[in-house]
């Protein structure tokens, strides 16, 4: 199993050509970058870097990694925004109750509405005179209630 620090590290590498190049990237110390990608080689089981002067060349088996890693961090991205928006969702289900009248003509656009705007939402609609829509209210029966009164 590959550690994923290493993996961005390792296409970090890729990138910046040294490991002074890719310590100051990653903000870390030449000696630390240098340890990591040790280990990182040693979980690989292959060499992966040829060592030339101050840089290390890549082996066929770190490019190959380095396409890995690519796909694997872009998925932890993903993952990550997913679960952020996962908490910002509107989701579960709103009772309404609503006059005839105003079932079909108000009530109903919004519903639709809302659905656009957040899929995981449910609405359920009764119809209800507007007396009992304020009873059924007021015992939290329905969550929201459309009702009128006569001046």
């Amino acid at each position: 199993m590959f550690e994923v620090r290493r993996l961005r590290l390792l296409r970090e590498l890729a990138a910046h050509g040294t490991i002074a190049a890719t310590a100051q990237a990653c903000a870390l110390t030449p000696s630390a970058v240098s340890q990591q990608l040790a280990l990182l080689e040693r979980e690989a089981r292959t060499p992966l870097f040829i060592r030339n002067g101050r840089r290390l060349l890549l082996t066929e088996a770190a490019n190959i990694l380095v396409g890995h890693a690519e796909i694997i961090l872009a998925q932890l991205e993903q993952a990550r925004a997913d679960v952020a928006a996962a908490e910002h969702r509107v989701r579960g289900t709103v009772r309404l109750a609503a006059f005839p009248s105003a079932a079909g003509a108000l009530a109903a656009p919004a519903i639709a509405a809302c659905r656009e705007s957040h899929p995981d939402l449910r609405v359920v609609l009764g119809e209800q005179e507007p007396e009992q829509s304020l009873v059924d209210l007021r015992a939290h029966r329905v969550d929201v209630a459309l009702v009128y009164e006569y001046n």
